[in-house]
């Protein structure tokens, strides 16, 4: 079952969460905390920073996606942001990451947006090749850049 994530989430939510940063790699830099997701999201606060989908099944939570809201582009519409979707090891293969996309992706028709971006490690294949399947294309008009701002 997919479903809006809620308060009494942010525990299974960070571990998922927890599992997904030690996947990619920057889980030393991983900050969040239960209270974090709670104040910034889950709460459904007015001006919440993200919103989170969760996929259960028998009482466990199996997978999750963030996604944000760019509300002001080119083209006068919000452009959608999946941040992560994430499936734990044992519920990979079931559809779950499917199911857990076209929320995010419900989600940005509800809201008008034109565009849904998100990233994928360049080693990850399993990923470009289930975004493929789903009909996302490589983007290669852009580069992504960054500059970190804690040096």
């Amino acid at each position: 079952m997919i479903r809006r994530a809620e308060v009494t989430d942010a525990g299974p939510l960070l571990g998922l969460m927890r599992q997904l940063a030690q996947f990619e790699g920057y889980d030393e830099y991983f900050a969040v905390t239960e209270a974090d997701l709670i104040a910034r999201g889950l709460g459904r606060c007015e001006d919440a920073q993200f919103v989170a989908w969760v996929a259960e099944g028998d009482g466990v939570l199996q997978g999750y996606a963030v996604a944000y809201l760019v509300p002001f582009t080119f083209d006068l519409r919000p452009t959608v942001v999946l941040k992560e979707l994430f499936v734990s090891g044992d519920s990979r293969g079931r559809r779950v990451g499917e199911q857990l996309f076209a929320e995010v992706l419900l989600y940005g028709k509800a809201r008008g947006a034109r565009l849904l971006r998100w990233q994928v490690l360049p080693t990850n294949e399993a990923a470009q090749r289930f975004y493929g399947r789903l009909g996302g294309e490589h983007e290669t008009a852009w580069q992504s850049w960054m500059l970190e701002l804690t040096r």
